[in-house]
C-alpha cells in the first residue's frame, strides 16, 4: 500500500496523525517543511498527501500552503492532497479544492471521517496507478518521442532529470534548474522549451550574473530614452522580447534585491514597467531559472527573497555533476570527438585504452564543459589517429591486468545462453559497423544511449583501432 505523507511543522500534529493512521494499518511518511515534502514526492510514490497551510510560527496567510500545493501538483498532477486548515485560511482551502485538492480538514478534525476519506483516496490512487502502469507498458517512452535537442546521455541519473523536464515542459509553470557549472543546465532549459508545445515562440536567454547591477533592471524590463546616464535610445527588455515564449534567467541568484521585487511582480501578475516609464506593460512569459548556488543558504544570508524562491521553484530539476553519472562520460566523449572531426574534415580518432581509463577516473570538477574543452584540446594538439591521455592533459592511470576483468565466456556460471547470444549479436553489429556505435545502434534498432547501456550490461568494451595505422 502506498504511504500517506503528513506535512506539518508542528511535531504534535504529525505524531497524532501518524498514530491515527498506524492504528488503522495505513503506512506513513512525515515531513516538517515544504522542502522535505517535495524531496520525498520527487523520489518515491505517495498515496495521499496531507498538508498544513502554514509552516512558520505566526504565519496565517496560507501563502506557504498555496505554494506547496501547486508544487506538489506540478510534480504529480494526480496526487490526492488533503489540506489541514484553521479558520483564517478556510477561504484559501476552498479555492485550492477548486484547483484539484481532494478536500480540506478544519482543525480539530474528525478521526473517523479522516480515515475513511484517506482510505477512499488511497483506493482510487492505487487503481489509477495500476491503470497508468498498463498504459505505459503499451505506450512508447515519452523520452523516445521527445525532442532532446541532441543531448547525449546513458546514465539513469540524467534520464530521471530528462523525464521530469519532459513531464513539466507543457505545464507552463516556472522551473528552477539547479546543478554545478558546466553540468548541462542550459541544455535542460532548451529541452523544456523545445517540448513546451510552442517551440516556434521566442526563447530568450540572459545570464544575470554577467550583467552590471546598474543595468540589470533595464536589461530585464527595458528602459525609456534618458532613464539613466547613457540611455540615448529605447531599450526593449528581455521580458518584452520573450512575450508569448520562454525566458531563461541563468545565475538568477545574482539578481539584485530591487530586481527581485520586480521579477516577483511579473511572476504574480505578468505586469512590469520600463525604467523611466510609469506605463504598466504586460507579458505572457514562461520563466525558467538556473543557478549553481544553494538558494536556501542565499535566502538565509538575506540576499534572496524567500517568496520569490517559492515562485521560481514550482518544479526543481537537479542536474547531477558529471562525476556522479560516469555512464555518460564515454558516450559524450564519442559525441564530442565526432563533432570536432566533422569541423575539421578528418575522421574521428579512436581512444586509447589508457585514455578511457583516465577519462573515467578523472573527477571532472568542470563537468561536461571541461570534458568538451579537453577533447577540443586533444583535437588541436594531436594529429595521430589515437587520442592519448597526454593529448587530453590527463595523467595515464596504471594499467589493469586483463585477469582482473570477469570473463563473459566462462560458462553458465558467468553468463547464461541468452546473454551470450545477445552479446554475439551486438558484437557482430559493432564489427559490421567498423566500431561506429551510432551505425551499430541503427542496425540493432536502438538509440546510441541504449546501445551503450547494453554494452555495459554485457561487459563489451569497444576496442577501436586507428583508421590510418602508421
Amino acid at each position: 500500500m502506498l504511504p500517506v505523507l503528513i506535512i506539518d511543522d508542528q511535531p504534535a500534529v504529525r505524531e497524532a496523525l501518524q498514530v491515527l493512521f498506524e492504528i488503522h494499518d495505513l503506512p506513513c511518511r512525515t515531513a516538517s517543511t515544504a522542502e522535505e515534502a517535495l524531496h520525498i514526492v520527487r523520489r518515491e510514490p505517495i498515496g495521499v498527501a496531507i498538508q498544513d497551510m502554514n509552516f512558520e510560527r505566526g504565519r496565517t496567510s496560507g501563502d506557504e500552503g498555496i505554494a506547496l500545493f501547486r508544487q506538489l501538483k506540478a510534480i504529480d498532477p494526480d496526487l490526492p492532497v488533503l489540506l489541514i486548515t484553521a479558520w483564517t485560511s478556510l477561504e484559501t482551502a476552498v479555492q485550492l479544492v477548486k484547483e484539484g485538492a481532494g478536500d480540506y480538514l478544519a482543525k480539530p478534525w474528525d478521526d473517523r471521517a479522516l480515515v475513511e476519506n484517506v482510505r477512499r483516496l488511497l483506493a482510487s490512487r492505487s487503481a489509477q496507478l495500476e491503470e497508468r502502469s498498463g498504459e505505459e507498458r503499451e505506450a512508447p517512452s515519452a523520452l523516445a518521442e521527445a525532442d532532446l535537442c541532441g543531448l547525449v546521455y546513458a546514465s539513469p541519473a540524467m534520464e530521471r532529470a530528462l523525464s521530469l523536464a519532459i513531464d513539466v515542459a507543457r505545464a507552463s509553470v516556472p522551473v528552477l534548474i539547479t546543478g554545478p557549472n558546466g553540468a548541462g543546465k542550459e541544455m535542460i532549459a532548451d529541452i523544456i522549451h523545445a517540448n513546451s508545445g510552442k517551440p516556434d515562440r521566442p526563447f530568450v536567454k540572459v545570464n544575470v550574473g554577467a550583467l552590471p547591477e546598474e543595468l540589470m533592471e533595464a536589461e530585464l524590463f527595458g528602459a525609456e530614452p534618458g532613464a539613466f546616464t547613457g540611455a540615448k535610445g529605447l531599450r526593449v527588455g528581455r521580458f518584452e522580447a520573450a512575450d508569448g515564449g520562454t525566458l531563461l534567467l541563468d545565475e538568477v541568484d545574482a539578481l539584485s534585491l530591487a530586481g527581485q521585487v520586480k521579477l516577483l511582480r511579473v511572476l504574480e501578475s505578468g505586469e512590469f514597467a520600463r525604467l523611466g516609464s510609469s506605463r504598466t506593460r504586460r507579458a505572457e512569459v514562461r520563466v525558467l531559472s538556473a543557478t549553481n548556488a544553494d538558494l536556501q543558504r542565499v535566502i538565509a544570508d538575506d540576499r534572496f527573497r524567500e517568496d520569490l524562491y517559492f515562485r521560481l521553484n514550482v518544479v526543481e530539476i537537479r542536474v547531477p555533476p558529471l562525476a556522479r553519472r560516469p555512464e555518460d562520460i564515454l558516450p559524450l566523449t564519442e559525441h564530442f570527438l565526432e563533432l570536432e572531426a566533422a569541423g575539421s574534415g578528418r575522421p574521428p580518432p579512436a581512444l586509447a585504452d589508457a585514455s578511457r581509463r583516465a577519462l573515467l577516473e578523472h573527477p571532472w570538477p568542470g563537468n561536461v564543459r571541461e570534458l568538451r574543452n579537453r577533447l577540443q584540446r586533444a583535437s588541436l594538439v594531436s594529429r595521430a589517429p589515437v587520442v592519448t591521455p597526454e593529448d587530453l592533459d590527463l595523467a595515464a592511470p596504471p594499467s589493469r591486468s586483463p585477469a582482473a576483468r570477469p570473463d563473459p565466456s566462462a560458462g553458465p556460471a558467468a553468463i547464461d545462453a541468452a546473454q551470450r547470444e545477445e552479446r554475439e549479436r551486438v558484437e557482430r553489429a559493432l564489427v559490421a559497423a567498423g566500431g561506429v556505435v551510432a551505425r551499430a545502434a541503427e542496425t540493432l534498432g536502438l538509440s546510441r544511449q541504449a546501445l551503450y547501456r547494453k554494452m555495459a550490461k554485457l561487459d563489451i568494451v569497444l576496442e577501436r583501432r586507428p583508421r590510418n595505422p602508421p
